[in-house]
């Protein structure tokens, strides 16, 4: 009943806002359209479509604001007006109330709050959809106090999100069923994505545990500070961690004022996250403003402060390469080469042309390189590939598109505090790093290193492995691959065979020539 209620409440603030005349004038059947129209008569529905989709999205909740929120970083799926307007969708909503965090806090640790900490701030100092974080003073095994940030799941979160979850995948299988141009947007596809993103930021050791991989990481560089982590506190429920005490990056007024080098500070952030990319592998993909703080600290003044670590990326090995001869040859203007990268990394149907692959590359890319450098968005070049992309069928990988929207809004940080940033300039000696490392003799040596100790297990095997094969598969033996395998090995035994019998008749034929050459001259 209470589902069902929910999905009535929906229904109306869909209709409230004009969802459906927006779903409805989709369609091509004309019937469609003139209900539609008729539809609408009555009701003032002037404002543009991304708006009156982040509104409803705003009035049906949190969970809805999240999904708005997510559903903003497929900007290879969305129209660029739609993503743009739900790119909006803040994180702030309404907290709840402190003494029901208070108990999620006590029955997560099976203390009372007073055996916790020393003083613990009722008021919490942000909220989001999912969690709320307060500030405390924790009291230390050790007898010491500690400042940290006490961060607490939403009571009952999980379902209200499996409630919310059922009506979204319900209205995906519709969309999806009844229009054509909701099938290009994937919608169960989304969903089924938005549900993953949720689940992971549900449990909070999670999250814990990506900021320990990156603060690890990002050790060496010192460039920016990771919040360590009170594992003795940490649970799904709640974590405790170090309190971070900075300056919002958005305020540029405050941090100028302050002595900070705004242009070296631009530059620092676009080398930790191609560090965090190139490198690692590993980066925090939640980089709006709201995450990222400045350090006023004397010893660690300058410094970058990153925050909320629920949505992480990651990159293989393939995924990096990709990405690295992409921007490479981008810049170099060699699209037949970005086409070629299409059809290797298998995202392209095998029947793609690779002339007309390059052609719309070259289409997309070509208008940028009449302004300089500095100009040039790599988020947005990314972005409008993944676009043309569409109409050659290419699966886009999830983890690029996720990149994809943080390189945007490190590009945004980036040129808030420095117009005149060369994101190129400075990515360039990460890519050409990347490539020597990968193509050069030191990746050859930690390969080697690597696989060793499998390789050194498994070779005394093989000759057992071989023998109990032909063994005890001897249906095998009249297989036609196999029999043309033996006829190729024999074909390839007498060929050693003959190669090594004339180089033995070459050896002894020096030999003795050598021999008679001496006999003569005796």
């Amino acid at each position: 009943m209470i589902r069902f209620f929910r999905g009535l409440f929906i229904l109306w603030v869909m209709w409230r806002y004009g969802i459906d005349e927006l779903a409805l004038t989709s369609f091509k059947k004309p019937w469609l359209s003139f209900l539609a129209r008729t539809m609408k008569f009555g009701r003032k529905l002037d404002a543009p479509r991304g708006q009156r989709i982040r509104l409803t999205l705003e009035k049906l909740g949190p969970i809805f604001v999240k999904f708005g929120q997510v559903l903003s970083t497929r900007r290879d799926l969305l129209p660029i007006d739609i993503a743009d307007e739900l790119a909006k969708l803040q994180d702030q909503v309404p907290p709840f109330p402190s003494e029901v965090a208070i108990g999620v806090i006590e029955r997560a640790f099976k203390k009372p709050l007073n055996d916790i900490f020393v003083s613990f701030e009722h008021l919490p100092v942000a909220s989001a959809s999912i969690a709320q974080v307060h500030f405390a003073v924790l009291k230390d095994k050790h007898g010491l106090q500690r400042e940290v940030a006490v961060k607490v799941l939403r009571p009952n979160i999980l379902k209200v999100i499996e409630k919310d979850l059922g009506l979204l995948r319900m209205m995906a299988v519709w969309v999806d069923y009844l229009s054509e141009d909701g099938k290009r947007l994937k919608p169960r596809e989304v969903v089924a994505e938005f549900d993953k993103y949720l689940h992971d930021e549900l449990d909070l050791v999670r999250e814990a545990s990506s900021a320990a991989q990156l603060r690890r990481n990002m050790e060496d560089l010192n460039l920016v500070l990771i919040p360590e982590m009170c594992w003795d506190y940490c649970a799904p429920e709640v974590i405790v961690m170090q309190r971070m005490k900075g300056v919002p990056i958005s305020q540029v007024d405050r941090l100028r004022l302050a002595g900070v080098d705004l242009a070296k500070l631009a530059r620092e952030g676009v080398t930790i996250f191609f560090t965090q990319v190139f490198r690692d592998g590993f980066f925090h993909a939640d980089m709006h403003p709201g995450n990222i703080q400045v350090s006023l600290d004397a010893a660690t003044f300058g410094r970058y402060i990153a925050l909320d670590f629920g949505i992480m990326g990651t990159l293989t090995e393939v995924d990096k390469e990709y990405l690295a001869q992409n921007f490479t040859a981008f810049f170099r203007r060699n699209y037949k080469r970005v086409a070629e990268l299409h059809i290797e990394s298998g995202w392209v149907p095998a029947s793609t042309r690779a002339d007309e692959l390059e052609s719309a590359i070259r289409a997309v890319c070509e208008p940028y390189f009449d302004r300089p450098l500095k100009e040039i968005s790599l988020g947005l070049l990314l972005m409008r590939l993944f676009q043309t992309s569409r109409r050659f069928h290419v699966e886009i990988q999830p983890q690029l598109v996720l990149l994809q929207k943080t390189l945007l809004n490190v590009e945004g940080l980036g040129r808030q505090l420095d117009p005149d940033l060369d994101l190129w300039h400075t990515a360039k000696p990460f890519l050409e790093k990347w490539m020597v490392r990968q193509l050069g003799p030191k990746k050859l040596i930690d390969e080697l290193r690597n696989e060793g100790p499998r390789y050194a297990k498994l070779l005394p095997q093989l000759p057992r492995m071989l023998c109990d094969f032909l063994t005890h598969r001897p249906s095998a033996m009249a297989a036609p691959e196999l029999r043309e395998l033996l006829q190729e090995q024999k074909r390839t035994n007498r060929l050693l065979q003959a190669l090594l019998y004339g180089g033995v008749g070459f050896v002894v034929g020096l030999v003795v020539m050598q021999w008679v050459v001496r006999i003569r001259a005796f």
